[in-house]
């Protein structure tokens, strides 16, 4: 009988579900795009392209691995843990052999993938340029299309994709930009690839010798391709590797499985597509509970008189819960099933602008299924029916008597139960706000930060009707002083408290919100900024427009008088932790850079030392003449004794260990700047330079604003990526607001019968907007401050966040606007009924 009567109701109240249906659709919407964007980082497809041709790849391990064994209560519990490296690791040569002699192997081919940047006005477009040695040629296969294979170390042959956009052909010549200085070289074939599956890099094709030259890896490939003989079935073929290779680390991948080794970023980008789908998950499904939740609220509070009647008519409170939460699951379902269906172009669209950002390989490939659909629309029908189950409490305790007792307008206080709730929460937002200035690594911090706004947020929704009679008080005597609009407004925001609470809850999330999501990035950048700008004592920096500044330019520029400090920067494990590491030249360093060393010195830095900040020192319990086991970057361990310790670890790192020790074990052993110490003039280095492409001379500021402009580009990822819940929050602001004023076209023709003017009524509700949003920005600013003061103590340790007026003012008049617009147009419409109609008409 309920589910008929639910039906009825939904039937012949279409409007007053409205605002529900549209929260709960965009909530399904943006939880099917997270979620197609986490099973993307989970079972997202890299397809190969290099080893198309080859069955059968070996690789080396790309992880580090930690196995911990605990004993307790006689039981042995074995744990395995693997976290991946920053950089490509390297095979031993010398397996070829024992891969030679493995049965039904036809052939074994060695490869060698390493930086090879060619210096063209056109560049490579949207695609990465990697050098091989020709003999790899046949793993994709390239076959000559003209020309000769390269034989001499000055001899290149390039790829069908580069020579047509750099209008090359056999006998040009092209200079690279490899691991070494720049070279030209003579261009005497280009090659094609079979097939069109080579979409994502352009391919340079060295001689054997020059590129193990270039690799600058003596004795080490890449990988290896496995052919096998004619016959023998990819399957045999693969377990025969595996058992060639038994107690060895290298990795044997077959099928879908190349891709990962072939392509490292994307790779890499699985787990960063993980941790920001869930991320931007789990902070749209709290975000979307407070949203529906309120907006149910609200939705229960106008049919206030329709249920009390129920109540009066014997209707018990299990009937009223179970009327409420059918007609919230029909809401529920159909909302869900719009949003998730619209929700999956929405995470395709979403998956290509952060392939555009550059924040995930086009490699990577978007992976859609029915499991982020069905778990939207689970999200959904749970979320309605709890929303409902919650708005319904207070209406279905009531005895008919009371019910009937009550105003259709507002209930004359909150419950007790909300209240508690509500300093509960409060409470626990404080905690979390404590808890965030005492966490001092940004992965820890960043989830806590948002987490506190959404508790915060909760806080103010269940505290809503105090804080609004509250600011009634304070602004009652201001707001009377502008007319009869003004004593309007004061009276409603007295009388119906509850209803302008429903409306100041999700105003006061936005701007909460969108002040953390703009300014935790920029308080740590600038502060980190601020550390490197202190520390520079070079008067010039070399910076790169390619890939990177080669050694031989500072070897040029080091004489009796002048040094130069070649930066390279990666990122190493200690155990599994992650540590941002850099390689810096020792020899004059203390004239080039100064990270504020406490303890220790810098002179004693060499490739067997390591200097570390404090946080670094802090975590691992280390001070100066500590040892120090550490990965590097293609996974060699090494252990370094602890030379010194520095504070300014945001602007330099955590780890800074000799720059030869480093550029060793990266891809890209090209300095990342290259800071001087020299009387000699802009001019003059600039002359001394000019013969390396793309290296130029700039002041440290210049330097620093070069270092901003990548920061704001990196900021532009995590603002996307939750501008997709702003978006969210703005439309629930609408939408509440909307719903607000569209069920008070009784009151406004009351209001116009007794006398009022239609521009008096507009005026009311001006102000009332206009005093709802001046309390919204309060709470929003406040909960911000507060989030953003605590992240900057625990990140930074100080208590500045970075927040810029000019747009701090944006955030508050784009919320006025909403606002105003939200509040201004269904008042118009509802203003368009004769009051005489409105007033008698049919509730």
């Amino acid at each position: 009988m309920m589910l008929r009567y639910a039906l009825q109701t939904v039937r012949h109240r279409k409007g007053g579900f409205i605002g529900a249906f549209l929260a709960l659709m965009c909530a399904a919407a943006l939880i099917t795009a997270c979620g197609t964007l986490l099973e993307t980082g989970l079972r997202g497809t890299i397809r190969t392209e290099r080893y198309a041709a080859t069955p059968v790849v070996v690789s080396a391990d790309q992880n580090v691995h930690q196995t911990t064994v605990k004993h307790k209560k006689g039981k042995t519990k074995t744990k395995h843990k693997a976290k991946p490296i920053a950089e490509r690791a390297w095979l031993p040569e010398n397996l070829t052999a024992r891969l030679g002699a493995v049965p039904g192997a036809e052939r074994v081919i060695p490869e060698l993938t390493f930086l090879a940047q060619p210096l063209t006005p056109t560049g490579t477009g949207d695609r990465t340029a990697y050098g091989h040695a020709w003999d790899s040629a046949a793993l994709t296969p390239y076959t000559l299309a003209t020309g000769t294979p390269p034989k001499a170390p000055g001899d290149l042959v390039v790829d069908r994709y580069l020579a047509d956009r750099a209008r090359l052909r056999p006998g040009d010549r092209l200079a690279v930009q490899s691991t070494q200085s720049p070279r030209t070289y003579r261009v005497t074939g280009i090659a094609v690839p079979a097939g069109d599956g080579i979409r994502h890099q352009t391919s340079l094709f060295f001689s054997t010798a020059e590129a193990r030259r270039l690799a600058a890896h003596p004795g080490d490939v890449t990988a290896f391709g496995v052919v096998p003989a004619k016959g023998i079935d990819t399957a045999t073929l693969e377990r025969a590797v595996v058992k060639a290779l038994h107690g060895t680390t290298a990795q044997v991948s077959a099928g879908d499985e190349r891709g990962p080794v072939e392509f490292l970023d994307a790779a890499a980008a699985r787990i960063k597509l993980v941790s920001m789908g869930g991320a931007m998950g789990g902070t749209s499904l709290l975000v979307a509970i407070l949203v529906v939740v309120g907006t149910f609220a609200l939705s229960v509070q106008q049919r206030h008189r329709e249920l009390a009647l129920l109540r009066a008519i014997a209707a018990t409170p299990g009937q009223i819960r179970k009327l409420l939460g059918r007609e919230a699951l029909l809401v529920g379902a159909a909302a869900g099933i719009t949003g998730a269906l619209a929700g999956l172009p929405l995470g395709g669209w979403l998956h290509g602008r952060f392939v555009a950002l550059g924040a995930v390989p086009a490699t990577l490939q978007h992976t859609v299924s029915v499991f982020p659909v069905f778990a939207a629309v689970a999200a959904t029908l749970v979320g309605a029916w709890a929303a409902a189950r919650v708005s319904s409490r207070r209406i279905a305790r009531l005895r008919p008597a009371e019910a009937l007792a009550e105003t259709a307008a507002a209930l004359t206080r909150p419950a007790w139960g909300r209240v508690v709730a509500g300093f509960v929460l409060l409470a626990g937002g404080t905690v979390l706000v404590a808890l965030l200035s005492v966490l001092r690594t940004e992965p820890a911090s960043t989830p806590v930060t948002f987490l506190a706004v959404v508790v915060l947020a909760s806080a103010v929704a269940l505290l809503g009707p105090l804080l609004v009679r509250a600011a009634a008080a304070v602004l009652g005597t201001p707001l009377r002083l502008t007319g009869l609009g003004g004593k309007l407004a004061t009276a409603n925001l007295r009388g119906n408290a509850a209803r302008m609470a429903s409306v100041v809850t999700p105003l006061t999330l936005l701007i909460g919100m969108t002040c953390t999501v703009l300014f935790v990035q920029p308080t740590l950048g600038h502060a980190a900024r601020a550390q490197a700008r202190e520390g520079i004592r070079a008067d010039w920096v070399l910076a790169a427009q390619g890939p990177g500044v080669p050694k031989q330019v500072a070897r040029q520029l080091r004489t009796d008088r002048d040094v130069a400090t070649e930066i390279v920067r990666t990122t190493v494990r200690v155990g599994l932790g992650k540590y941002a590491a850099q390689g810096v030249t020792p020899q004059g360093l203390t004239r080039t850079w100064d990270p504020e060393v406490t303890d220790g010195s810098l002179a004693e830095l060499t490739e067997d030392t390591v200097a570390v900040s404090e946080l670094a020192a802090d975590q691992l319990h280390l001070k100066p003449g500590s040892a120090l086991k550490l990965t590097l970057g293609d996974g060699t361990p090494v252990t370094l004794t602890v030379a010194a310790v520095y504070t300014k670890g945001l602007g330099f790192g955590d780890l800074t260990m000799a720059h030869d020790l480093i550029a060793r074990h990266v891809d890209n052993p090209l300095a990342a700047t290259v800071l001087v110490s020299t009387p000699r003039s802009l001019e003059e280095l600039s002359a001394a330079v000019r013969k390396f492409p793309g290296v130029r001379v700039v002041s440290p500021a210049t330097a620093d604003s070069l270092q901003a402009e990548r920061q704001q580009a990196n900021a532009e990822v995590n603002y996307f990526a939750m501008g997709l819940v702003l978006a969210f929050t703005a439309i629930a602001v609408v939408n509440t607001l909307a719903m607000s004023v569209s069920e008070r076209v009784r009151e406004f023709a009351l209001l116009r019968l007794a006398g009022a003017t239609r521009h008096q009524v507009l005026r009311m509700l001006r102000t009332e907007a206009l005093s709802v949003l001046l309390l919204a920005t309060g709470l929003g600013s406040g909960i911000a401050l507060a989030v953003l003061t605590a992240f900057s103590v625990g990140m930074t340790g100080s208590a500045a966040p970075a927040v810029t007026p000019l747009v701090y003012i944006a955030v508050v008049a784009s919320a006025g606007l909403l606002a105003l617009v939200a509040t201004a147009v269904p008042g118009r419409v509802a203003l368009k009924v004769r009051p005489v109609t409105a007033a008698t008409a049919r509730e």
